[in-house]
């Protein structure tokens, strides 16, 4: 591989009146382009639209070595992520993160799961929109987006319980090549980062997610108003803090080897954040795995790198010797 010298760092185009989530993207997109001007790259950014010919022509035009890609949607559609690394794909050019595949793997849900389980991997069960009849009324479960990230359009009146499906009326309403159901897992949240590079991944220290002041009858969950709305009760009262790894052996054990197995089994790159939910018997379950999830200070990528004592320049130095694994 030639020398690195230029890197374009590639985004989604905001949209007009956009909310926080997609506006976040613009955070990182400065994180990313202090850390490359730090590591001594020169820099350029490029918006990508549903306009992919545009994105090629500028990509000619920019000639850069390497691509940052940091697209987490396409006109504010997370199911149209992967056009992006696709086409770096068709012209040859090395990205960061996860590879196309892995990125159209992860960002179906029901996709994913049906391969974890293929992979032997634990997660929760899921049904389809039209497969009610097959719920235990003695469990709850959750109405899931399929195909977004960031908990778009999830928070608790999508939470129910068998017994009452058909008094649900909203999942009527709601579109099944969009929406599927899943098992809600009683227990412990655990978001875990996984950074590549040349040594292999690395299963960055473990936080746990603090649902405080919850009522008892109140899911938690990590909804979008707890990852988005910075005055609502569920943003304010869930908090992360990093476990004493020591003095749970066993469950770190658990969960760092199934992070693992995610990063081989998917064949993924770059970095991930694999969500976990922990049951009262200390079974840990696997939600999702976040391809390129957010780097935004205070994300939990980034504060598991700060916990581990990395600058994220480092981080960003690891995600640039992986790149090379996304060039067939």
């Amino acid at each position: 591989m030639k020398k690195i010298e230029k890197i374009a760092i590639v985004y989604n185009e905001v949209q007009q009146n956009a909310g926080p989530d997609e506006l976040d993207i613009l955070d990182q997109v400065k994180l990313a382009e202090d850390c490359l001007r730090k590591l001594g790259y020169n820099t350029c950014k490029i918006t990508v639209t549903l306009d992919l010919t545009k994105l090629k022509k500028s990509l000619f035009e920019e000639k850069p070595d390497i691509i940052f890609n940091l697209v987490e949607s396409i006109n504010n559609n997370g199911e149209l992520l992967y056009f992006a690394p696709a086409l770096y794909n068709h012209l040859r050019i090395p990205y960061t993160g996860v590879n196309t595949e892995g990125l159209f793997l992860t960002t179906n849900k029901p996709l994913s799961k049906n391969w974890m389980r293929k992979n032997n991997i634990p997660t929760a069960d899921w049904f389809e929109l039209y497969e009610t009849e097959k719920l235990d009324k003695n469990k709850t479960y959750l109405v899931k987006p399929k195909l977004e990230d960031g908990s778009l359009g999830f928070d608790d009146d999508l939470v129910f319980k068998g017994a009452d499906v058909n008094k649900f009326e909203k999942i009527k309403t709601l579109s099944p090549f969009h929406f599927f159901i899943e098992e809600y897992i009683e227990g412990r949240e655990f978001n875990i980062s996984v950074l590549g590079g040349n040594k292999g991944p690395e299963v960055l220290p473990i936080p746990e997610m603090n649902f405080n002041n919850f009522p008892k009858n109140k899911p938690k969950i990590m909804g979008f108003r707890a990852k988005w709305e910075e005055n609502s009760f569920e943003y304010l009262n869930t908090t992360r803090s990093f476990i004493d790894e020591n003095e749970e052996k066993e469950l770190v054990t658990k969960l760092k080897n199934i992070c693992i197995e995610c990063w081989e089994s998917f064949n993924l790159s770059g970095f991930i954040r694999v969500d976990f939910r922990v049951d009262n018997n200390g079974n840990p379950f696997v939600l999702e795995i976040n391809a390129n999830p957010c780097i935004t200070p205070g994300s939990g990528f980034y504060s598991a790198c700060e916990k581990a004592n990395y600058s994220f320049s480092y981080a960003v130095e690891r995600f640039i010797e992986d790149s090379i694994k996304n060039i067939k």
